[in-house]
């Protein structure tokens, strides 16, 4: 991919500046991310501020959960795999693998992390928090649900029309926010997984120029 194309594809939602086309910056700051909060967050208890925040959008009316949940699915695997087969069927083989191996790497990487960390979910922090839909297992730090999301819009978005790139720079910051509203998550926990996504698709673009430039 050349320079151009990722400066005219590299999606709003990310925080883009000028530097940011350098996957050399994304990868510092997705880095930094992860480091960041990784640092703050306990395992025991969570902080006033992040409190607030959770439950001003753990609280929303109840009402709003099925779409919620539809926009919170396009951080899941299987979202991978469906973005991957849509690539794929529309002629862009090299898209379909970055798609394929951005996602999936993510995911696998999130699973690592939140061993390694080991908070658990908002419902064994703070007592008053609500679980919609189907009660969450495992741990909460980080959310690969944002990882997903933020790594798969990145590597698709220079192939996207207007709408679709309209839609990526919403949709995403959207399953983040679904991630806390479902009470899957803290906010900590959606910013660390944001940073892991932003990473993962910096270090494969540079993996994959350094590759190009070897042959």
């Amino acid at each position: 991919m050349s320079n151009s194309t990722r400066n005219a594809g590299c999606p709003r939602v990310a925080g883009q500046g000028a530097g940011l086309a350098d996957p050399r910056v994304r990868l510092l700051l997705g880095a930094t991310g992860i480091a960041t909060t990784a640092a703050i967050v306990r395992r025991d208890r969570v902080g006033p501020r992040e409190t607030q925040v959770f439950h001003a959008l753990n609280t929303l009316p109840n009402e709003i959960f099925a779409p919620v949940w539809l926009v919170m699915q396009g951080g899941s695997l299987g979202s991978v795999f469906i973005a991957g087969a849509l690539a794929g069927a529309s002629g862009q083989a090299a898209l379909a693998r970055r798609i394929l191996l951005t996602g999936s790497t993510t995911w696998a990487l999130s699973k690592a992390i939140k061993r390694g960390i080991r908070r658990p979910r908002p419902a064994a922090l703070l007592p008053e928090a609500v679980t919609r839909g189907r009660a969450q297992t495992g741990l909460g730090y980080l959310s690969g649900h944002a990882g997903v999301a933020l790594a798969v819009g990145i590597a698709a978005y220079p192939h996207l029309g207007q709408r679709g790139r309209l839609a990526t720079t919403v949709g995403i910051p959207l399953v983040w926010l679904s991630r806390i509203y479902v009470g899957a998550h803290l906010p900590l926990d959606v910013v660390g997984g944001a940073g892991l996504g932003l990473a993962i698709d910096a270090a494969i673009e540079l993996t994959s120029a350094t590759r190009n430039r070897s042959k």
